[in-house]
């Protein structure tokens, strides 16, 4: 009987929430029809962190901020990778412009939204994409913008942190922007949770399942220093990469 009651209130929770995620999102594709063809940069950055904000809330899932995020100024965040509402999540904080693979560009719905606030697509496996990518990064960061970027190429459980992908870490170096490591952890009920990990075969509708019809979710988005070059480093992109992974590894596997 037990398991019959928290299976209903699982689907109720979800059925509540998946209504007012779609109509979120629905109101999030009119803006970007509309209103974002008529404002400026920094309005259509306002109106992103506004929108991700609430869809978090939507969701059911608290944001818990620590150290010191860059709140205005052109940036680079290198985070580690577990789940799609890890997008929303460094958002919600400030706007943040992702680098992502194509293949995010195919997610039901949720493709057209990330395409749609100006995320930068990269095919992976082509030089001339990396090319393109950095020239896109460098346009951003001259508008002042911050660029988010998961090197893992891919997402994991969040009990680790895969090995980084360096390539997108030279447009940054080269145009003096700050290279900031952010650790993200989820929790429920105050517990590290591997719950809202979004990996393998998993499908987006049958990770929301889980997330929406649960309770207690939220995400720590924890802001590291900024890591700099250091004198001597023979391969600065490789150098700082291996810095910055471990310091949100470090985070990651021993943080409380």
């Amino acid at each position: 009987m037990r398991s019959v009651v928290r299976w209903c209130a699982h689907l109720l929770r979800f059925a509540v929430r998946f209504a007012l995620v779609t109509a979120w999102v629905g109101f999030g594709l009119l803006v970007l029809a509309t209103v974002f063809r008529l404002v400026d940069v920094p309005t259509r950055d306002r109106i992103n962190n506004w929108w991700s904000r609430w869809l978090l809330r939507w969701c059911g899932v608290r944001v818990h901020v620590s150290g010191r995020p860059p709140l205005e100024g052109p940036a680079l965040l290198i985070a580690n990778h577990i789940s799609w509402l890890d997008i929303y999540a460094l958002s919600s904080v400030r706007c943040t412009i992702f680098v992502g693979k194509r293949e995010l560009r195919d997610w039901p719905v949720l493709g057209w939204l990330i395409a749609g606030v100006g995320t930068v697509f990269i095919e992976r496996g082509s030089r001339r994409a990396v090319h393109r990518v950095a020239e896109a990064m460098r346009e951003r960061f001259q508008r002042g913008q911050l660029i988010g970027l998961f090197p893992e190429g891919t997402t994991s459980d969040g009990r680790d942190v895969l090995p980084f992908h360096a390539g997108l870490f030279e447009p940054a170096r080269r145009a003096g922007v700050p290279i900031q490591p952010v650790a993200l952890r989820y929790l429920q009920h105050g517990r590290p949770s591997t719950l809202p990990a979004y990996i393998g075969d998993e499908t987006l509708l049958g990770n929301a399942w889980r997330v929406l019809g649960t309770t207690g979710i939220s995400v720590q988005v924890i802001y590291l220093p900024v890591v700099v070059p250091e004198a001597g480093d023979e391969d600065h992109r490789h150098a700082m990469a291996a810095r910055v992974r471990e310091a949100i590894r470090r985070e990651v596997c021993g943080g409380g």
